[in-house]
Protein backbone atom coordinates (compact mmCIF):
# COMPACT_ATOMS: atom_id res chain seq x y z
CA UNK A 1 0.00 0.00 0.00
CA UNK A 2 1.39 3.46 -0.85
CA UNK A 3 2.09 6.02 1.86
CA UNK A 4 -0.78 8.22 0.62
CA UNK A 5 -3.27 5.38 0.84
CA UNK A 6 -4.80 4.48 4.18
CA UNK A 7 -4.76 0.83 5.17
CA UNK A 8 -8.54 0.65 4.79
CA UNK A 9 -8.67 2.21 1.29
CA UNK A 10 -8.03 0.68 -2.09
CA UNK A 11 -5.02 1.14 -4.32
CA UNK A 12 -6.13 3.07 -7.41
CA UNK A 13 -4.69 1.73 -10.67
CA UNK A 14 -4.83 2.40 -14.40
CA UNK A 15 -3.89 0.34 -17.44
CA UNK A 16 -2.04 2.11 -20.25
CA UNK A 17 -2.32 0.09 -23.47
CA UNK A 18 -5.39 -2.07 -24.11
CA UNK A 19 -4.00 -4.60 -26.60
CA UNK A 20 -3.52 -8.35 -26.27
CA UNK A 21 -1.35 -8.67 -23.18
CA UNK A 22 -3.41 -6.17 -21.19
CA UNK A 23 -5.97 -8.94 -20.67
CA UNK A 24 -3.75 -10.70 -18.11
CA UNK A 25 -3.29 -7.44 -16.23
CA UNK A 26 -7.00 -6.68 -16.17
CA UNK A 27 -7.64 -10.23 -14.95
CA UNK A 28 -5.05 -9.95 -12.16
CA UNK A 29 -6.40 -6.57 -11.03
CA UNK A 30 -9.91 -8.04 -10.84
CA UNK A 31 -8.76 -10.73 -8.36
CA UNK A 32 -7.45 -8.26 -5.77
CA UNK A 33 -10.15 -6.78 -3.53
CA UNK A 34 -7.88 -3.96 -2.32
CA UNK A 35 -7.07 -2.80 -5.87
CA UNK A 36 -9.43 -0.58 -7.85
CA UNK A 37 -9.20 0.02 -11.61
CA UNK A 38 -9.91 3.73 -12.15
CA UNK A 39 -8.88 4.46 -15.76
CA UNK A 40 -7.66 3.04 -19.06
CA UNK A 41 -5.61 4.56 -21.86
CA UNK A 42 -5.12 3.76 -25.54
CA UNK A 43 -4.81 5.98 -28.63
CA UNK A 44 -6.87 3.55 -30.72
CA UNK A 45 -10.51 4.64 -30.53
CA UNK A 46 -11.93 1.14 -30.91
CA UNK A 47 -9.74 -0.47 -28.26
CA UNK A 48 -10.29 2.44 -25.90
CA UNK A 49 -14.08 2.33 -26.27
CA UNK A 50 -14.11 -1.42 -25.67
CA UNK A 51 -11.97 -1.05 -22.52
CA UNK A 52 -14.12 1.80 -21.19
CA UNK A 53 -17.30 -0.19 -21.73
CA UNK A 54 -15.87 -3.46 -20.47
CA UNK A 55 -14.48 -2.05 -17.24
CA UNK A 56 -16.76 0.92 -16.59
CA UNK A 57 -13.98 3.45 -16.11
CA UNK A 58 -12.99 6.65 -17.95
CA UNK A 59 -10.59 6.42 -20.86
CA UNK A 60 -7.76 8.58 -22.15
CA UNK A 61 -5.88 8.69 -25.44
CA UNK A 62 -2.75 10.22 -23.88
CA UNK A 63 -1.07 8.76 -20.80
CA UNK A 64 0.09 12.20 -19.68
CA UNK A 65 -3.50 13.38 -19.40
CA UNK A 66 -4.34 10.27 -17.39
CA UNK A 67 -1.44 10.83 -14.99
CA UNK A 68 -2.35 14.48 -14.51
CA UNK A 69 -6.13 14.12 -14.15
CA UNK A 70 -6.49 10.74 -12.37
CA UNK A 71 -3.22 10.49 -10.43
CA UNK A 72 -3.45 6.72 -9.84
CA UNK A 73 -1.28 4.95 -7.32
CA UNK A 74 -0.09 2.40 -9.92
CA UNK A 75 -0.09 2.18 -13.71
CA UNK A 76 0.26 -1.02 -15.71
CA UNK A 77 2.12 -0.26 -18.96
CA UNK A 78 1.21 -2.78 -21.67
CA UNK A 79 2.14 -0.83 -24.79
CA UNK A 80 4.52 -1.43 -27.74
CA UNK A 81 8.20 -1.63 -26.89
CA UNK A 82 9.23 1.77 -28.26
CA UNK A 83 6.91 3.54 -25.80
CA UNK A 84 7.88 1.62 -22.64
CA UNK A 85 10.67 3.83 -21.37
CA UNK A 86 9.05 7.23 -21.80
CA UNK A 87 5.67 6.23 -20.36
CA UNK A 88 7.35 4.61 -17.35
CA UNK A 89 9.63 7.62 -16.84
CA UNK A 90 6.66 10.00 -17.00
CA UNK A 91 4.86 7.93 -14.36
CA UNK A 92 7.89 7.66 -12.07
CA UNK A 93 8.51 11.41 -12.30
CA UNK A 94 4.87 11.93 -11.29
CA UNK A 95 5.41 9.70 -8.26
CA UNK A 96 3.25 6.90 -9.68
CA UNK A 97 4.27 3.26 -9.26
CA UNK A 98 4.67 1.17 -12.43
CA UNK A 99 4.21 -2.42 -13.56
CA UNK A 100 5.89 -2.55 -16.98
CA UNK A 101 5.60 -5.29 -19.55
CA UNK A 102 8.85 -6.64 -20.96
CA UNK A 103 11.22 -5.67 -22.43
CA UNK A 104 12.55 -2.87 -20.26
CA UNK A 105 12.88 -0.71 -23.39
CA UNK A 106 13.35 -0.98 -27.14
CA UNK A 107 16.99 0.12 -27.04
CA UNK A 108 19.99 0.14 -24.74
CA UNK A 109 19.93 3.93 -24.43
CA UNK A 110 16.25 4.04 -23.53
CA UNK A 111 16.81 1.30 -20.96
CA UNK A 112 19.62 3.28 -19.36
CA UNK A 113 17.37 6.34 -19.09
CA UNK A 114 14.68 4.28 -17.38
CA UNK A 115 17.17 2.74 -14.95
CA UNK A 116 18.31 6.24 -13.99
CA UNK A 117 14.73 7.46 -13.59
CA UNK A 118 13.86 4.50 -11.36
CA UNK A 119 16.86 5.14 -9.14
CA UNK A 120 15.92 8.83 -8.81
CA UNK A 121 12.24 8.22 -8.03
CA UNK A 122 10.60 7.28 -4.74
CA UNK A 123 7.99 5.33 -6.73
CA UNK A 124 8.38 1.58 -7.29
CA UNK A 125 8.61 -0.19 -10.65
CA UNK A 126 8.42 -3.86 -11.66
CA UNK A 127 9.26 -5.33 -15.06
CA UNK A 128 7.22 -8.36 -16.13
CA UNK A 129 9.79 -11.11 -16.32
CA UNK A 130 7.12 -13.26 -14.73
CA UNK A 131 8.61 -16.66 -15.58
CA UNK A 132 10.95 -16.22 -12.63
CA UNK A 133 7.85 -16.94 -10.53
CA UNK A 134 7.17 -20.31 -12.18
CA UNK A 135 7.25 -23.04 -9.52
CA UNK A 136 9.89 -25.21 -11.29
CA UNK A 137 12.08 -22.15 -11.94
CA UNK A 138 11.84 -21.06 -8.31
CA UNK A 139 12.78 -24.57 -7.19
CA UNK A 140 15.74 -24.69 -9.57
CA UNK A 141 16.99 -21.31 -8.41
CA UNK A 142 16.75 -22.31 -4.74
CA UNK A 143 18.75 -25.48 -5.40
CA UNK A 144 21.42 -23.64 -7.35
CA UNK A 145 21.95 -20.84 -4.81
CA UNK A 146 21.97 -23.31 -1.89
CA UNK A 147 25.31 -24.70 -3.07
CA UNK A 148 24.26 -28.29 -2.48
CA UNK A 149 24.63 -29.12 -6.18
CA UNK A 150 28.19 -27.81 -6.40
CA UNK A 151 29.41 -25.47 -9.11
CA UNK A 152 27.44 -24.90 -12.29
CA UNK A 153 29.41 -26.32 -15.21
CA UNK A 154 27.23 -25.20 -18.10
CA UNK A 155 23.72 -24.76 -19.47
CA UNK A 156 21.65 -24.62 -22.63
CA UNK A 157 18.31 -23.20 -23.65
CA UNK A 158 15.98 -23.46 -26.63
CA UNK A 159 12.85 -21.72 -27.89
CA UNK A 160 11.13 -23.48 -30.80
CA UNK A 161 8.01 -21.40 -31.41
CA UNK A 162 5.72 -20.51 -34.30
CA UNK A 163 4.70 -17.09 -35.58
CA UNK A 164 3.33 -16.48 -39.06
CA UNK A 165 2.88 -13.36 -41.14
CA UNK A 166 -0.58 -12.63 -39.73
CA UNK A 167 0.88 -12.16 -36.24
CA UNK A 168 2.94 -9.24 -37.54
CA UNK A 169 0.38 -7.86 -39.96
CA UNK A 170 -2.11 -7.62 -37.07
CA UNK A 171 0.34 -5.44 -35.07
CA UNK A 172 2.93 -4.05 -37.55
CA UNK A 173 5.05 -2.50 -34.80
CA UNK A 174 6.21 -5.99 -33.82
CA UNK A 175 8.21 -6.51 -36.99
CA UNK A 176 10.09 -3.19 -37.11
CA UNK A 177 13.36 -2.09 -35.55
CA UNK A 178 12.06 1.39 -34.78
CA UNK A 179 9.07 0.17 -32.80
CA UNK A 180 9.87 -3.38 -31.67
CA UNK A 181 13.57 -2.77 -31.06
CA UNK A 182 14.15 -6.26 -32.46
CA UNK A 183 12.23 -9.41 -33.18
CA UNK A 184 12.36 -12.89 -31.71
CA UNK A 185 14.89 -12.03 -29.01
CA UNK A 186 13.08 -8.91 -27.79
CA UNK A 187 9.51 -10.16 -28.03
CA UNK A 188 9.54 -13.92 -27.35
CA UNK A 189 12.91 -15.35 -26.31
CA UNK A 190 13.81 -12.61 -23.84
CA UNK A 191 12.17 -14.61 -21.05
CA UNK A 192 14.46 -17.61 -21.65
CA UNK A 193 17.53 -15.41 -21.96
CA UNK A 194 16.56 -13.83 -18.65
CA UNK A 195 16.11 -17.20 -16.95
CA UNK A 196 19.49 -18.47 -18.17
CA UNK A 197 21.32 -15.46 -16.76
CA UNK A 198 19.28 -15.50 -13.53
CA UNK A 199 19.73 -19.22 -12.89
CA UNK A 200 23.33 -19.65 -14.05
CA UNK A 201 24.76 -16.24 -13.13
CA UNK A 202 25.51 -12.79 -14.52
CA UNK A 203 26.75 -12.80 -18.11
CA UNK A 204 30.11 -11.11 -18.78
CA UNK A 205 30.43 -11.94 -22.48
CA UNK A 206 28.10 -12.98 -25.27
CA UNK A 207 28.78 -14.05 -28.84
CA UNK A 208 25.87 -14.61 -31.16
CA UNK A 209 24.02 -14.00 -34.37
CA UNK A 210 20.52 -13.43 -35.69
CA UNK A 211 18.80 -13.94 -39.03
CA UNK A 212 15.42 -13.72 -40.72
CA UNK A 213 15.00 -17.25 -42.05
CA UNK A 214 11.28 -17.52 -42.75
CA UNK A 215 9.46 -14.19 -42.47
CA UNK A 216 11.68 -11.91 -44.52
CA UNK A 217 8.78 -10.88 -46.74
CA UNK A 218 6.89 -9.56 -43.73
CA UNK A 219 9.35 -8.32 -41.08
CA UNK A 220 12.68 -6.51 -41.00
CA UNK A 221 13.75 -8.00 -37.64
CA UNK A 222 15.01 -11.50 -36.79
CA UNK A 223 13.00 -14.71 -36.47
CA UNK A 224 16.02 -16.93 -35.57
CA UNK A 225 18.94 -16.44 -33.16
CA UNK A 226 21.82 -18.25 -31.51
CA UNK A 227 24.30 -17.25 -28.84
CA UNK A 228 26.97 -18.46 -26.45
CA UNK A 229 27.10 -16.72 -23.08
CA UNK A 230 30.02 -16.73 -20.67
CA UNK A 231 28.95 -16.27 -17.08
CA UNK A 232 30.80 -14.57 -14.24
CA UNK A 233 31.20 -17.89 -12.42
CA UNK A 234 33.01 -19.45 -15.40
CA UNK A 235 30.06 -21.46 -16.75
CA UNK A 236 29.05 -21.26 -20.41
CA UNK A 237 25.49 -21.29 -21.75
CA UNK A 238 24.43 -22.04 -25.31
CA UNK A 239 21.13 -20.81 -26.68
CA UNK A 240 19.09 -21.27 -29.86
CA UNK A 241 15.67 -19.86 -30.72
CA UNK A 242 13.42 -19.68 -33.77
CA UNK A 243 9.90 -18.73 -34.75
CA UNK A 244 9.93 -21.05 -37.76
CA UNK A 245 8.80 -24.13 -35.84
CA UNK A 246 5.42 -25.62 -36.77
CA UNK A 247 4.09 -25.28 -33.19
CA UNK A 248 4.90 -23.52 -29.92
CA UNK A 249 6.99 -26.29 -28.37
CA UNK A 250 7.89 -26.24 -24.66
CA UNK A 251 10.86 -24.06 -23.81
CA UNK A 252 13.86 -26.05 -22.58
CA UNK A 253 16.61 -25.13 -20.14
CA UNK A 254 19.20 -27.71 -19.11
CA UNK A 255 21.78 -26.98 -16.42
CA UNK A 256 24.68 -29.28 -15.49
CA UNK A 257 26.32 -28.96 -12.09
CA UNK A 258 28.97 -30.95 -10.27
CA UNK A 259 26.38 -33.08 -8.45
CA UNK A 260 23.22 -33.03 -10.58
CA UNK A 261 21.59 -32.21 -13.90
CA UNK A 262 18.53 -29.95 -13.96
CA UNK A 263 16.05 -30.05 -16.83
CA UNK A 264 13.26 -27.51 -17.24
CA UNK A 265 10.60 -28.56 -19.72
CA UNK A 266 7.46 -27.20 -18.20
CA UNK A 267 8.24 -29.11 -15.02
CA UNK A 268 11.65 -29.42 -13.36
CA UNK A 269 13.48 -32.75 -13.30
CA UNK A 270 16.57 -32.99 -11.10
CA UNK A 271 18.76 -36.03 -11.70
CA UNK A 272 21.38 -36.42 -8.98
CA UNK A 273 24.75 -38.08 -9.45
CA UNK A 274 23.72 -40.83 -6.99
CA UNK A 275 20.75 -41.77 -9.19
CA UNK A 276 17.96 -39.98 -7.31
CA UNK A 277 15.41 -38.16 -9.43
CA UNK A 278 13.11 -35.39 -8.20
CA UNK A 279 10.43 -33.45 -10.07
CA UNK A 280 8.62 -30.18 -9.46
CA UNK A 281 5.45 -29.61 -11.46
CA UNK A 282 4.15 -26.30 -12.73
CA UNK A 283 0.84 -24.79 -11.67
CA UNK A 284 -2.04 -25.25 -14.10
CA UNK A 285 -2.96 -22.55 -16.58
CA UNK A 286 -6.16 -20.65 -16.02
CA UNK A 287 -8.95 -21.58 -18.48
CA UNK A 288 -8.42 -19.80 -21.79
CA UNK A 289 -4.91 -18.57 -20.93
CA UNK A 290 -2.19 -18.61 -23.58
CA UNK A 291 0.43 -21.19 -22.67
CA UNK A 292 3.32 -19.15 -24.06
CA UNK A 293 2.55 -16.31 -21.63
CA UNK A 294 3.24 -18.67 -18.74
CA UNK A 295 1.29 -19.04 -15.52
CA UNK A 296 2.89 -16.43 -13.30
CA UNK A 297 1.81 -12.94 -14.40
CA UNK A 298 -0.68 -12.76 -11.56
CA UNK A 299 1.93 -13.89 -9.00
CA UNK A 300 4.32 -11.12 -10.03
CA UNK A 301 1.55 -8.52 -10.00
CA UNK A 302 0.28 -9.60 -6.57
CA UNK A 303 3.82 -9.63 -5.18
CA UNK A 304 4.39 -6.10 -6.45
CA UNK A 305 1.27 -4.80 -4.70
CA UNK A 306 2.18 -6.66 -1.51
CA UNK A 307 5.59 -4.91 -1.49
CA UNK A 308 4.47 -1.38 -2.31
CA UNK A 309 5.20 -0.27 1.24
CA UNK A 310 8.76 -1.62 1.19
CA UNK A 311 11.68 0.79 1.20
CA UNK A 312 13.72 -1.41 -1.12
CA UNK A 313 13.26 -1.52 -4.89
CA UNK A 314 11.12 -4.34 -6.25
CA UNK A 315 13.37 -7.33 -6.94
CA UNK A 316 12.72 -7.36 -10.71
CA UNK A 317 13.32 -3.67 -11.28
CA UNK A 318 14.81 -1.86 -14.31
CA UNK A 319 18.37 -2.57 -13.18
CA UNK A 320 17.58 -6.29 -13.05
CA UNK A 321 15.67 -6.24 -16.37
CA UNK A 322 18.54 -4.37 -18.01
CA UNK A 323 20.64 -7.54 -17.84
CA UNK A 324 18.64 -9.46 -20.46
CA UNK A 325 18.17 -6.32 -22.56
CA UNK A 326 21.93 -5.74 -22.71
CA UNK A 327 22.63 -9.38 -23.65
CA UNK A 328 20.25 -9.06 -26.59
CA UNK A 329 21.60 -5.65 -27.62
CA UNK A 330 25.14 -7.09 -27.59
CA UNK A 331 24.04 -9.75 -30.07
CA UNK A 332 22.34 -7.16 -32.27
CA UNK A 333 25.51 -5.05 -32.23
CA UNK A 334 27.49 -8.04 -33.47
CA UNK A 335 24.98 -9.01 -36.15
CA UNK A 336 24.36 -5.46 -37.35
CA UNK A 337 27.50 -3.43 -36.59
CA UNK A 338 26.24 -0.43 -38.59
CA UNK A 339 22.82 -0.45 -36.97
CA UNK A 340 21.79 2.76 -35.26
CA UNK A 341 19.76 2.44 -32.10
CA UNK A 342 16.09 3.19 -32.76
CA UNK A 343 14.85 6.55 -31.59
CA UNK A 344 12.11 6.81 -29.05
CA UNK A 345 8.62 7.53 -30.33
CA UNK A 346 5.35 8.79 -29.02
CA UNK A 347 2.82 6.33 -27.60
CA UNK A 348 1.13 5.36 -30.85
CA UNK A 349 -0.52 1.96 -30.62
CA UNK A 350 -1.34 -0.81 -28.15
CA UNK A 351 0.16 -4.25 -27.70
Amino acid sequence: MTESTASTSRTRVAVIGCGDVSSVHFAAIATMPDVELVAVCDPDAGRLAAAEAGHGVPGFTDHRDLLREIRPDVVHVTTPHHTHAQIAIDALEAGVNVILEKPLAHSREAGERLVAAAEASSARIAVCLQNRYNAPVQAAHALLVSGELGAVLGASGTVFWHRDASYYLDRPWRGRWATGGGGLLMNQAIHTVDLLQWLVGDVIQVRGGVATRLLGDTIEVEDTADMVMRHENGATSTFFATLSNSVNAPITIDIVTEKAALSLRGELTVTYADGRVETVKERELAPGARAYWGVSHELLIRDFYDRLGDEAHFWIDPHEAQKSLNIIQDVYDQAYPQRLEPHEAEFSTAR
